[in-house]
């Protein structure tokens, strides 16, 4: 008998080698060295293993890339494609202004419950059966939305299709995680999350033409195309979740699998992972709760526009369906600029940064300073749209200004949800996120129900500076953490980063 890393034990009778796993292993501590792949046993390395996401060609971790993207934007460009056909919901089916909101919002709240369930199936069964299944099931129930004769089916299926779309967006950031390392993520989590912001900024333009030229029930159509598209990037993509991959070698080298975990340790872990743990964490951790609080509010902002787009567009400058929806692609082209100042921000001043910790512990403020500039931004720019919404100045004026506003959006989206990534570690990363989309799209699907009677009342000008001085209120969140995150890290009761900026 001969005693190898890692408690595997080796026995030798004759001829015949096999390896047996001493109970006090888990799987994914000892596949990550051992293996039997010829009669000699050989050790296996996992960091080394061709199957190993982190070992991909950069054609394949392209096509990853490029099918979560795509599935975030079908997911999120069904949000907003509807939002024009609000007058039509009221004259076909009878209903008033604030129910007519009612399809927009439900699906938005529906992308706040859809991870709940998505999530821990997927380190169930894979990332890639869930990609599948919620793209799937998410067209049939668009499809359903398309034919439904009453405005109640059509409220229950838009709740429906959101919900089977929505852990589109909750597994993506463990793909990337799976797939690129670290100091690789970066860049692509940048082009990912740039693609849920996009989906709300082309939504409305793209819907205004279908719902104004063809109706309604063509959007619907419209988002089933992107969903095929979607079908076909899944179709060559592959499974990242490395427990589903190792367990796969596992079986392939003849090693012997340790026991599943019974039904009862997973329906424990479900309830305390996807349900228990996100609220906690939202109540209890200073880190999570006012990070999730600010990006809901500035997503609640980003949703209410598409209620005060046209009322004002259309009431103040007189503008056709058509044209108030191409309002939208200023949204699209403040969250490039964003984009390009967040990777501005991590190759001159995240990379020179980290590549002081050659031992990879990195500490997590150093992702914060695209939010440090964007938060300056979302006030400015709030502010500016709310004063200058008015006939005698020009209708440009407001336009740039929501450029300004989309900009600082996805710059403290981005760095906060980069930050919080960093800062928790294992299961506690998932809960975090699962606490950051219930918060900001649970706001989201709230305001856009308030919005017309806000701006009716309040006027533009208010209505607008109100949203400002939420902006202006929760400006300090990125500075605090960045100059305290050390000490709130070290509060924490669950694990995190221990380093911070010096």
């Amino acid at each position: 008998m001969v005693q190898l890393e890692h408690g595997v034990k080796v026995e030798t009778h004759g001829t015949t080698e096999s390896l047996q796993l001493s109970s006090e292993d888990t799987l994914g501590n000892v596949l990550d060295t051992t293996a039997e792949k010829t009669e000699r046993s050989e050790i296996w390395n996992w960091d080394d293993d061709p199957s190993n996401p982190y070992n991909w060609p950069t054609s394949q971790k392209v096509l990853q890339v490029m099918m979560i993207g795509w599935a975030a934007f079908t997911t999120t460009v069904g949000v907003s494609i509807l939002s024009p056909a609000h007058s039509q919901f009221m004259e076909e089916f009878g209903v008033g202004s604030t129910v007519a909101i009612l399809p927009l919002s439900l699906y938005v709240f529906a992308l706040a419950l859809g991870p709940i369930a998505g999530g821990p199936l997927s380190e169930t069964v894979g990332r890639y059966p869930v990609y599948i299944g919620s793209i799937g099931l998410g067209t049939l129930f668009t499809l359903g939305v398309g034919f439904s004769p009453t405005f109640s089916g059509l409220c229950v299926l838009r709740f429906l299709a959101g919900f089977c779309y929505a852990p589109t967006l909750a597994i993506a950031a463990g793909t990337l995680n799976e797939t690129f390392e670290p100091v690789q993520r970066a860049l692509p989590s940048a082009i990912f999350i740039l693609t849920p912001f996009l989906g709300p900024g082309l939504g409305p333009v793209i819907g205004s033409f279908v719902v104004n030229r063809k109706g309604w029930r063509w959007t619907q159509w419209t988002t089933i195309f992107f969903a095929i598209l979607t079908g076909i990037t899944i179709l060559i993509a592959k499974e990242t979740f490395h427990p589903i991959i190792k367990r796969r070698r596992a079986k392939e080298l003849g090693l012997e699998l340790p026991p599943s975990s019974p039904l009862s340790s997973k329906l424990r872990l479900f309830l305390t992972i996807s349900l228990l743990r996100p609220i906690n964490m939202l109540l209890t951790e200073p880190i999570v709760g006012f990070i999730c609080l600010y990006i809901a509010c500035e997503f609640a902002t980003l949703f209410s526009f598409f209620a005060a787009f046209p009322l004002i567009f259309q009431g103040i400058y007189h503008f056709n369906i058509e044209e108030s929806g191409l309002v939208f692609l200023t949204i699209v082209v403040g969250c490039l600029l964003g984009t390009v100042t967040v990777i501005l921000c991590n190759i001159f001043l995240y990379l020179p940064k980290a590549s002081k910790h050659p031992d990879g512990h990195v500490p997590p403020e150093y992702r914060l300073y695209p939010a440090l500039i964007g938060s300056i931004g979302l006030p400015i720019g709030l502010f500016w749209f709310a004063w200058t919404s008015r006939a005698d100045i020009s209708w440009a004026s407001p336009v740039v200004a929501i450029i300004v506003f989309a900009w600082g959006n996805l710059c403290v989206f981005v760095s906060t949800t980069q930050y919080l990534v960093d800062t928790y570690h294992g299961l506690t990363v998932a809960s975090a996120m699962s606490a950051n989309g219930l918060a900001r799209y649970g706001l989201g699907a709230v305001f856009p129900l308030f919005t017309v009677q806000m701006y009716t009342k309040l006027g533009t000008g208010w209505a607008s500076s109100l949203l400002g001085f939420i902006a202006v209120a929760l400006l300090p969140v990125p500075w605090v953490f960045f100059k305290t995150g050390k000490r709130l890290r070290a509060l924490s009761k669950h694990e995190t980063a221990e380093n911070s900026p010096k």
